[in-house]
């Protein structure tokens, strides 16, 4: 009689196992599923994206250019004369690339410069599919940075900016993007590099991020994001060997070309008042600097009353370092320069009296009353106004002296003269074009 109630106990105890999992499976079956077990799946990666993709837009610019096609008789210009329309035709083309708002509330997008260069219309497309037709603000072919804006009714998303000066090596990152007209592809990767220089034609463009994350053109202009969704970098596609490796502008150095570029429309070389001269080995071995010490540019002169002159480096001293960048020549000063802005606070290293040290100084622009005693230094060329008298002779209605254009850009009078050399200060050569008599002459001359 026990026996039998204790199997009774252990069938009713059975049956209600069997039954509850049974309802269990039911339920997996035929109920929806848990919004619990879907948020598992939304990783770092899905949220970074859903966080910054309503502030990635397309960018569409439409080129105009004239071209000459080949023709057989391109070289008569007697068929030239009578047929112009086969000589010189007007083509059109379109390029492809991304952006990023960075003010919704101004409508201020930043792209790459190469994506809108020469561009006569320019057309932006959010995420909602709204078009909207987009003007350059600013444009820094240096920084390959450019400024749109577009007109809004409505604010937009704009993406926060992160800081680019604490990335790892090894750290995860996003790219969104529009390649090959894909609009809003994302691809994901790692930060391989820092501070990377790339070749791009006859421009070396410094201190970029380097990604394994896949970057080809339509990317151009796009964000670079972290884990957290913040901009990191503005990914180019300049580097046309690259595979499996993207690169960025970071976008700490972003942020001080768009200041520069939001307040004057342009980014101009920062100056720091300094005449500099190569090392040769005698001169090494008379300042006490290793022959074997490839690193150094002589000061050979301190402008009076410039940003290295209030700074304390004189004559004499031998500059080593920009912000921790080794300086080998005068050509890498400029280049290295380039990758600031005036206004920045810079740390440069120096080599004086048998030690180093280092100075902080501030560059500006460079100063306009100075291009005349510039011009005089570096060239020996003493300009002045030209008189009605030599306007008369050569039949001319602007120009200073002899002098017409620098660096093709047109010099009007002798204010016009200053502001083109304060402009190109920092290069390497002039190009002056020259009236001499009824004949031109374009003529290069080193700085």
């Amino acid at each position: 009689m026990v026996f039998s109630d204790m199997r009774i106990d252990c069938i009713k105890k059975t049956s209600n196992t069997l039954a509850v999992f049974i309802g269990i499976l039911v339920a997996a079956v035929l109920c929806p599923v848990d919004e619990g077990w879907g948020h598992e799946r939304r990783s770092e990666v899905v949220i970074a994206i859903e966080k910054a993709s309503p502030a990635v837009v397309n960018i569409s610019a439409i080129v105009h250019e004239r071209a000459s096609p080949r023709f057989p008789f391109s070289g008569n210009d007697f068929f030239k004369d009578f047929f112009p329309e086969f000589f010189s035709r007007e083509y059109q083309h379109t390029s492809l690339g991304s952006g990023v708002i960075i003010d919704g509330k101004k409508g201020y997008i930043v792209t790459n410069y190469h994506v809108v260069a020469k561009a006569t219309e320019i057309k932006v497309i959010t995420t909602e599919q709204i078009e909207y037709k987009a003007r350059i603000l600013g444009a820094d072919p240096r920084s390959d940075l450019a400024v749109l804006r577009i007109d809004l009714d409505t604010e937009l998303p704009e993406l926060a900016m992160g800081n680019s000066d604490n990335m790892m090596i090894g750290e995860t990152v996003i790219a969104i993007g529009n390649p090959f007209g894909l609009s809003h592809t994302v691809t994901t990767g790692v930060v391989s590099a820092l501070r990377r220089s790339v070749r791009s034609g006859e421009r070396v463009y410094r201190n970029f991020i380097q990604t394994d994350a896949s970057i080809n053109p339509g990317n151009s202009g796009g964000p670079l994001l972290t884990i957290e969704g913040e901009l990191i970098g503005i990914n180019t596609a300049i580097y046309q060997k690259a595979q499996g490796i993207g690169f960025a502008i970071p976008i700490n150095k972003a942020k001080r070309i768009v200041k520069e570029l939001l307040r004057a429309g342009e980014v101009r070389f920062p100056w720091l008042g300094l005449e500099l001269q190569e090392l040769t080995a005698e001169l090494r071995d008379h300042f006490g600097l290793p022959r074997k010490e490839g690193r150094g540019v002589l000061i050979r002169e301190v402008v009076q009353e410039g940003p290295a002159f209030h700074a304390g480096l004189k004559r004499g001293d031998v500059l080593l370092t920009i912000e921790k960048m080794p300086v080998f020549s005068i050509q890498d000063f400029r280049n290295i320069l380039a990758e600031f802005t005036p206004g920045d606070r810079l740390k440069v290293g120096l080599f004086r009296k048998g030690r180093e040290r280092h100075v902080g100084l501030q560059p500006t622009t460079f100063p306009v009353e100075s291009a005349l005693g510039f011009v005089d230094r570096r060239l020996g060329l003493q300009v002045g106004k030209v008189s009605e008298k030599v306007k008369r002779k050569y039949g001319i209605n602007n120009g200073v002296m002899v002098l017409k254009k620098v660096n093709n850009m047109p010099v009007k009078n002798l204010d016009a003269f200053k502001e083109a050399v304060s402009q190109y200060h920092h290069l390497s050569s002039l190009t002056l074009l020259v009236r001499r008599g009824n004949y031109g002459y374009s003529l290069t001359l080193p700085l």
